[in-house]
């Protein structure tokens, strides 16, 4: 039997590690990587055109490559990356799924990769019922009466919604002043409430990891009509479901205020409940997680906002309406919150989630949904025996474990995601949310096969036993990357953001 620290499971493994120096360092002076043919006009001194102030020199430190130098030093980084299509990514409350590749290609069908949205509305009928169509499987799916699609990104979204809300205040006598946030909400509530004019009021989240009534009534006394809305994820980011909602939801109404469901977690909820059933005036989505569109690099970003009712008039413009001979943007909404970006929505982003929409269906937008409380119940269970669970409530789309156990050894939340790299997986989100200590926060999503999850649990598994036996070798982790931990600290408090000759 093999002494290895790591499972058979673990995809990890010493492989070719080609070196690469910085771009910078493989200059050759004189090289170039294309050959461009005369430009059959007379050459132009640039200093006899060009205002000096406004002229450019040359560059010091512009490296000269050639093609194949060029292509080998961007693919051999890319090589270093760890990516969706690499293996399992359970970065908990980001809903890493894997981007399905059907949906990639609908996307890029020239119809819509290439569509232009300076294009009258007579020339743009198909993206526009698509948006129309995406509208209303979004707002089907929430229970939400409309939607829009023009925020970029989920946080976006979150300003536009509270936009909403402060419009819909005003429309009453005043904006009022305040916001309501449980202390597990994501760090983009608060900066979306500072960004739309409004003062935070943290809640206490109660032992269960869940709001109590009783807690947001006291708030509601306390600032009485000052209080705009209360924000709230559910499933929260501890993955525990907010029982009460109905109830807080009532107390928030009948003090006049808005109630906004951050819509991050929606994944645990699909085909089973919906936010707009629930009494919830407000929420964004984020289209990266719901609907598996590419994250970051992969963008840009979509955070559609479904609304009730009341807050139909603030949408943002233009609005996609169906009229008689086809589909327009309407601009005539005198109540609305204006343009939140220029021109409509990222286009691209919508065809991802439309195509993935209508290749599930109903019954396969449900199935999602349960596979992704499934497989976060199956990691939960393989690691409760290894690792501590500060919350005993029924976990939905991801559990949050903490290092409670590991530290009786001194390996922390950071030496075990380090660790776990060497078994070849990303490592969960650690330190969040900040109302567990150590947090471990993990989500497999409904796109990892039971296998996957099984191997993830059982490297996670050998770092636990490891860290008794040896902890020394979980603190020194990294040790098969091509380089070894880096001063994260010093990195965040002085970074070298330039490279310089």
């Amino acid at each position: 039997m093999s002494n290895s620290p790591f499972p058979s499971t673990s995809p990890g493994g010493s492989g070719l590690q080609l070196d690469e120096p910085l771009i910078f360092e493989r200059h050759a002076r004189g090289r170039i990587g294309a050959s461009l043919p005369k430009a059959g006009v007379p050459e132009v001194d640039p200093a006899s055109e060009i205002p000096a102030d406004q002229l450019r020199g040359e560059i010091e430190g512009l490296p000269s490559l050639s093609e194949p130098e060029v292509m080998r030093h961007f693919v051999r980084m890319s090589q270093w990356n760890y990516g969706i299509d690499s293996g399992p990514f359970p970065l908990g409350s980001c809903s890493m799924k894997y981007n399905p590749k059907s949906s990639e290609a609908i996307a890029r069908l020239r119809g819509f990769a290439q569509v232009h949205p300076m294009l009258p509305a007579s020339f743009s009928q198909g993206a526009l019922r698509l948006g129309y169509e995406l509208e209303r499987a979004l707002s089907e799916i929430s229970g939400f009466a409309a939607c829009t699609l023009q925020p970029a990104a989920g946080a976006q979204g979150e300003l536009c919604g509270l936009l909403m809300i402060r419009a819909y205040h005003q429309k009453q006598g005043g904006p009022r002043k305040k916001v309501l946030i449980p202390d597990s909400a994501h760090g983009t509530n608060a900066a979306s409430c500072t960004l739309a004019g409004y003062e935070v009021v943290p809640i206490e989240s109660g032992r269960d990891g869940v709001i109590a009534p009783a807690a947001v009534a006291q708030a509601l006394n306390t600032h009485g009509t000052s209080v705009a809305a209360l924000m709230m994820t559910n499933p929260n980011t501890l993955g525990i479901f907010e029982r009460h909602v109905k109830e807080i939801g009532d107390l928030v109404h009948g003090k006049g205020a808005l109630l906004y469901c951050d819509g991050a977690n929606l994944s645990a909820l699909l085909g089973i409940a919906r936010p707009g059933d629930m009494g919830y005036d407000v929420m964004q989505f984020n289209l990266h997680k719901t609907f598996a569109t590419p994250h970051g690099g992969g963008g840009p970003g979509c955070g559609p906002v479904g609304v009730s009712e009341k807050l139909i008039p603030f949408l943002p413009v233009p609005t996609i309406a169906k009229r008689e001979g086809g589909f327009a943007l309407d601009f005539d909404r005198p109540d609305s919150i204006g343009r939140l970006r220029t021109f409509w929505g990222n286009f691209g982003m919508w065809v991802r989630a439309y195509a993935l929409i209508r290749e599930w269906g109903p019954e396969g937008v449900k199935r999602a949904g349960q596979l992704a409380v499934l497989n976060a119940n199956y990691l939960r269970k393989l690691l409760e025996p290894h690792y501590y669970l500060p919350f005993k409530a029924e976990s939905l789309h991801e559990v949050v474990f903490s290092d409670k156990n590991q530290k009786e050894y001194g390996v922390s939340a950071l030496d075990i995601a380090k660790r776990l790299i060497d078994h070849g997986f990303h490592p969960p989100t650690i330190y969040f949310p900040l109302v567990v200590q150590g947090a471990l926060m993990m989500e497999p999503t409904e796109t990892e096969s039971p296998e996957a999850v099984e191997a993830l649990a059982a490297a996670l598994v050998a770092i636990a036993e490891e860290a008794k036996v040896d902890p020394e070798a979980v603190k020194a982790a990294p040790t098969r990357t091509r380089v070894r931990r880096l001063d994260e600290v010093r990195a965040a408090r002085k970074p070298i953001l330039r490279w310089t000759p």
